[in-house]
């Protein structure tokens, strides 16, 4: 059993495609958690539709064990659509490897993640990956780090998740600058439910980080949230599939059962503690995601109504950004207006219901919340286009908008200068640092 000094928990952050799942390949590797049998690309890239499109949509958690020390690693998705599961993951990780393609340099999302871990008070390891491209510029890209995020060029590592060169270097650099987790072993039980999936056997299965305490088969717990009481029955850890273990400390990251048969009973985000000594607060938890997106679902057979509804629970359980209410319509009957982070969002989730619960479906064109003032003075946040009052009984309507940071290559800023203009972007500053604008 591994101490908490001999512990560390980090997430890998970084833009869409710039190498997160590769260098985990090989981290996993490198530690002994991949035999010859196992190998395959993306190993932490579970769903199907992960795999397809070459791209992460859930975070996956992972315990590797190397020279002494444990490794709870988690992999993040990298487009903007997934910065949900980004932001939850953060709260449970103690430091972060920020990736930058070698070749590309700092990206949008590169920015964002950066600053929601210095948000979240996380130690940064810079990593300049796929070192090993043709195109590869691993100084200028650190330099850039420096340049626009304020992470020193000397502190970066370089690497090459694809040929697993400077990987071991990185674990080092992990041993050595991410502090261990705090949290006291022996006192009241306190985790947090970072995320959870449904088991036709077991019922939900929270995965949590355990911040003090411990937790163990026998020991009765209750939520914060829903003051519900269990008894867990089995704790385990990643590696990377569920695998049962004796008990969790303070500072581990795992997940446990509890014969929990509502999905409702164990929200992500809440606070797990012992049903008869409890922690006299909870955790901060998350802030809940804001949809920008609406779309309507529908079944194509009017009796897969109820079998969308519970699909759509089970589904939130696995990615909390997503929101959904019951909504009618005269053309396609019973169905669901759904919320979500993006366009790509919508979409996945859409092909997760058909793919993973049988279901056919049939989506409306994706719409924003409108809010429209009415003549009498009433303000109404709308969201489906038919429920907008004729036009005489109409002053105003107003719709969302985004402040934008765009990064490009300067050869680029004339058609994106076109597109934000066609877009109805209003420009206000262009700066240029290193290679981009």
């Amino acid at each position: 059993m591994a101490t908490a000094s001999h512990i560390r928990n980090f997430s890998i952050i970084a833009h869409v495609d710039h190498g997160k799942s590769t260098l985990a390949d090989r981290i996993l590797e490198i530690c002994g958690a991949m035999t010859e049998r196992d190998k395959r690309a993306q190993t932490l890239d579970t769903l199907d539709l992960e795999r397809e499109r070459g791209i992460t949509i859930k975070a996956q958690n992972v315990r590797v064990d190397w020279k002494g020390h444990v490794f709870n690693i988690i992999d993040t998705p990298g487009h903007a659509d997934f910065g949900g599961e980004v932001e939850r993951v953060l709260k449970m990780a103690d430091g972060v490897l920020l990736l930058v393609d070698a070749s590309q340099g700092v990206e949008a999302q590169t920015i964002v993640n950066a600053y929601l871990a210095v948000e979240s008070n996380l130690l940064i390891v810079p990593v300049v990956n796929k070192i090993d491209l043709p195109s590869a510029m691993p100084k200028e890209s650190a330099q850039e780090l420096e340049d626009v995020i304020g992470i020193p060029a000397e502190d970066a590592i370089f690497a090459s998740g694809k040929t697993g060169e400077g990987v071991r270097d990185v674990l080092e650099a992990i041993v050595a600058r991410i502090p261990p987790p705090p949290g006291d072993p022996d006192g009241p039980l306190k985790a947090l439910v970072f995320d959870s999936v449904y088991s036709s056997y077991q019922g939900v299965i929270p995965f949590i980080r355990v911040l003090e305490g411990t937790i163990q088969t026998g020991t009765k717990i209750k939520f914060w949230s829903t003051d519900k009481e269990f008894e867990v029955t089995e704790v385990g850890v990643f590696r990377p599939a569920l695998e049962k273990a004796q008990v969790l400390k303070a500072g581990e990251v795992g997940w446990f059962t509890a014969a929990i048969r509502d999905i409702h009973d164990a929200p992500v985000g809440d606070t797990v503690t012992g049903a008869k000594i409890s922690t006299l607060e909870p955790f901060p938890g998350f802030k809940p995601a804001q949809p920008v997106v609406f779309s309507g679902l529908y079944p194509t057979e009017t009796n897969d109504y109820p079998k969308m509804r519970e699909a759509l629970e089970k589904l939130q359980l696995n990615d909390a950004a997503l929101n959904f209410e019951p909504e009618t319509s005269e053309a396609l009957g019973f169905g669901f207006r759904c919320g979500f982070l993006g366009l790509l969002h919508a979409e996945v989730v859409q092909e997760r219901l058909e793919r993973e619960f049988d279901l056919d479906l049939i989506a409306t064109a994706p719409s924003v919340i409108y809010k429209v003032t009415l003549t009498d003075g009433t303000v109404f946040t709308m969201q489906n286009p038919s429920l907008l009052p004729t036009m005489d009984r109409v002053t105003k309507i107003e719709e969302p908008y985004i402040k934008l940071a765009v990064i490009l290559p300067e050869e680029y800023v004339g058609s994106a200068m076109q597109l934000l203009v066609e877009k109805r972007g209003i420009m206000k500053d262009m700066v240029y640092v290193g290679r981009r604008v």
